[in-house]
Parts: structure tokens; sequence; C-alpha cells
């Protein structure tokens, strides 16, 4: 069984010995928006959903909780929560991936060495993007809470260890832990000892007694108390995903297009520390093993964009933009740059914010929607980019998951973009399956890794099309306008013509 906490929906999956879905379900939650850069979850809601859709997805597949091996679990990895360890009660809601209300906090403390020591030593640049920002502005805005915290009586993790916590019973005995993956988001996980960094939670001011212990991807974290399922996998969901996709080898890809979208590519037992903006990260470790590393680029917006669109009327739902947009043979020289939390890599630029250019009179809501894909499209091509120049051989096949895996003409548009060919699986929810293979192999339901890669069959594939010299002018012209907008958002107006 899988349980995944995503942006905007938990799901719960069970899963057969062939890998198939045997029962699924999923409620959605709020983004709550109090402010511009400001994303959170209400955890209230995010616990009702998790407590119902368990009991439901065994009562849907005619089972008892007993026959259910194991459970994995999977989340939105640099969310996080701050939680009184006596009673369970929240410091607030909980403050999302995209949330970027720590900028100024880092701007503050950046040049202290900080940015190089978090380079070093977690792979990652200095951003918002990443949790301790957000554990550190929490404690700010509440130092009454510092004592409570350095006895361990105020805790802080990503939302797999609250999760967990709230699972194996709370304030009766929850336990307290993550896994490599989640931590090594933090900018608080040493890569080389895989534990927390001494230094660098003395630059953020935070307690290590209020953080969780960082264990193994698999193994037994605990039992879940409402089933007695054991829990035996936690992975940070596009960790999960690459795990879904069986790309155990070095050099192997995947990039899951959700809300925001991520490429992962394992590089084995060697952590490549990137010279291209990309992060160096944990793909997963299984108990008892040597660590796995990855390279990753972090895409931002990819569904969040076509929920945009939907919002601005312009679709009645995400699906139909595939149709939009594939109703006109380009985009008109129109272009979305997606800054809505930032650029990410390969700039990462917190300060930047999106922008529409090349607007005429021509241009309809269908060009729109096309550029939206296309700005999908390119930035996989720039991550792409990035990972070919720090990793060697290059990637020869893109294996893609997500919702918006199931748009073939924007896959085809990536596989046009990147020149190579793009596949995916007949089961496309990579991170569910990602979540219960390994909670499976840890639970010894599946022997091996092999046992799981004969369980991936493709079912799309997508060439790419022949190069066009205007393809390569786009994309061109594409770059030098995200070049300008992370420089200065005000100056690309200002450019654009000269570009």
């Amino acid at each position: 069984m899988s349980l995944v906490l995503g942006t905007s929906r938990s799901r719960c999956k069970l899963f057969d010995r062939r890998g198939q879905i045997v029962a699924a379900v999923e409620r959605g939650h709020r983004q709550v928006l109090p402010a511009p850069g400001r994303v959170e979850h209400d955890p209230a809601e995010l616990w009702a959903n998790i407590a119902a859709i368990i009991p439901q997805t065994i009562a849907g597949a005619g089972i008892d909780a007993r026959q259910v091996v194991s459970m994995g679990i999977a989340n939105q990895r640099e969310a996080i929560i701050v939680w009184d360890r006596r009673t369970g009660e929240t410091v607030g809601n909980a403050i999302g991936w995209a949330d970027t209300r720590a900028g100024g906090l880092l701007a503050q403390r950046a040049g202290s060495g900080l940015r190089e020591l978090v380079r070093r030593r977690c792979g990652l640049p200095l951003s918002p993007y990443f949790s301790a920002s957000r554990i550190a502005w929490v404690m700010e805005q509440h130092p009454q809470l510092r004592d409570a915290a350095e006895q361990g009586l105020v805790l802080a993790g990503t939302l797999d260890s609250w999760l967990l916590w709230r699972l194996t019973g709370g304030p009766q005995g929850g336990v307290h832990a993550t896994d490599v993956t989640n931590a090594s988001r933090t900018m608080l996980m040493n890569l080389e000892t895989l534990d927390w960094d001494a230094e660098l939670l003395r630059e953020f001011d935070i307690p290590a007694a209020m953080l969780p212990r960082i264990l193994a991807s698999t193994g037994h974290f605990g039992t879940e108390r409402g089933t007695g399922i054991p829990i035996t996998a936690l992975l940070g969901d596009q960790q999960a995903a690459l795990f879904g996709q069986a790309c155990f080898g070095a050099g192997e890809a995947k990039c899951t297009y959700g809300t925001g979208a991520a490429l992962l590519m394992n590089t084995g037992r060697v952590a490549v520390r990137s010279d291209h903006g990309l992060l160096t990260t944990v793909a997963y470790q299984i108990e008892g093993q040597p660590v796995h590393y990855a390279l990753e680029g972090s895409i931002g917006p990819a569904g969040g964009l076509v929920d945009w669109i939907r919002q601005m009327g312009m679709i009645d739902s995400p699906p139909a933009i595939e149709t939009l947009a594939g109703s006109v043979p380009d985009s008109a020289d129109c272009h979305v740059i997606p800054g809505f939390a930032g650029l990410f890599a390969p700039h990462w630029e917190s300060s930047a914010r999106g922008a529409i250019v090349g607007l005429t009179g021509y241009v309809t809501k269908a060009h729109l929607a096309r550029a939206v894909l296309e700005a999908i499209a390119w930035q996989t091509k720039s991550v792409v980019d990035a990972v070919d120049a720090d990793f060697q051989p290059e990637i020869e096949t893109l294996r893609i998951d997500g919702a918006m895996a199931a748009n073939n003409l924007l896959m085809q548009l990536v596989a046009d973009a990147l020149e190579r060919p793009v596949v995916r699986p007949s089961v496309s929810a990579s991170i569910s399956r990602g979540a219960a293979y390994a909670a499976g192999l840890s639970a010894t339901y599946w022997s091996d890794p092999k046992a799981l890669h004969r369980n991936i069959k493709p079912a799309g594939r997508w060439e790419p099309t022949p190069a066009t010299s205007a393809r390569a002018d786009t994309y061109r012209t594409w770059q030098a306008m995200v070049a300008m907008l992370s420089k200065d958002p005000h100056q690309l107006a200002e450019n654009v013509v000269e570009t």
C-alpha cells in the first residue's frame, strides 16, 4: 500500500504483486494563500483526509487490513510543519514548498558564508525553496517556543515525519523520524554523514532536539495504529517516482509532471556536485545498503501553470488545454516565463516573477495555452542540458509520469525540445507505485529490484520530430527572456524588443 501526501491531493493506493493498482482513493485539499508568496495547508484538513482514505482503500479492495503486507509513505518534500509533542497541536499551518516567505531571512544570513557552506555540505543552493529556512522563520516568529524545542517538546519536520508521528500514535508514543531523501532537502543534512550537520543547525538557529531521526528509506518505521499495517518505507515524492520507474542504475532518469515538475537522474553511489545549477540529492537508501544519490532539476510550476489557465477561465478542466493548444500550430511568438514562486533550476532566482511576453492582437487564448505547454517543455530542456553537462553518458531516453504525462501534445513538445525519446509507463502513478515498491521490498513482498523491473510496461513513446532552425530560435528567445527576468524582472519589457 502507498500513502501519498501531495501538493493538492492525498492518495492511498493498493498494489498487487504485478504492480497493478487494486484499489485507490484520493481526496483534494486546499492550498491556503494568505498573501503573495505564501502557500500553506491546513493540518486538520490534511489529517482528516489521510485518516479517511486508508480504511476506504482497504474496503474498496474487499479485503481485511491484515492482508496488507506493508505501507509506504511519499510526500511533497520541502513543506514543513511544527507541532507540540505533548498535544499534537500545530504551530500554525503547514508551510508549502512553493512558499517564499523566508527569502528575507536568508538574505540576512547569506553574507556569512552560509551559501557556500550549504552548497558544500548539502549539495543545494541557499534558497527559501528548502525546509530549513521555513523552520527558522517559524522559530523566529515564535521565540517563546525555543525552550520547549530544545527539550524536544516542540517538534519540526517535513510532512512525512509529521504524518508518521500521527499514524504511529501521536502524543501516545508516535515515532518522530524521517528518511534520507526528505532530510536531504532541508539544507541541514550532511550528504556525506547522512546526519544533521551541527554547524548548519547553528547557522539556522534550529535546535537538534526538535528534528526527527534520519533513517534509511526502507525499514520498520512503526505500525499504523488504526489498521495495524507496518510502515516500512518513507520517500520524498520525486525520489518515490524514481523508484517507481525502476531507475536503479546510474544514468537512468525520470521527470514527473505534477503541480510542479522535477527531473531526477540516478548517479549511483557517487554524489555528483553540479556546476550547472542542479541539486545533488539522495535518490534512496535501502536498509543495510549504501546510499544512492541523484542529480535533480526542480522545474517549478507545470500542472500549476495549467491550473492557472483554468482559474483564468480559458479552459474548464486541465485536460482541456491539450485540445485548445493543439488547435494552433505554434504560439505566435508568445512566451510564458513561469516564475510564480521565483525561478527554480538551473537559475535559482527566488525574487523573479512570472511574465507573458510577445503579446500582439493576433494572439488568442489558444496561442497562450500552447505557450504554457511550450514553457514546460523548455524548462525540461534547460534542466536536461544541465544534467548532460554535469554527468556522462547523456540521458538516452526520458521516462515520464505524473498527471500531465497524459497530455500527448505536451509529451511530443518535450520529445522535440530534448531531441530524444520520451516514454510513459502503463501505470503513470509512479510516486504511489514507488512508495509501495519500497515498502514491499522492505517487507520481502518482492524479492529484489529485478522483480520490479519486470512490472514496468511502456504504454506510450514519443519520438522527436526533425529539428528545425525555427525551434532552436524559439528556445534561444525563451532563454534570453528567462535570463533577463532572473536578473531584473522590471527590465524584461524594455529588453524584449532588442531580443
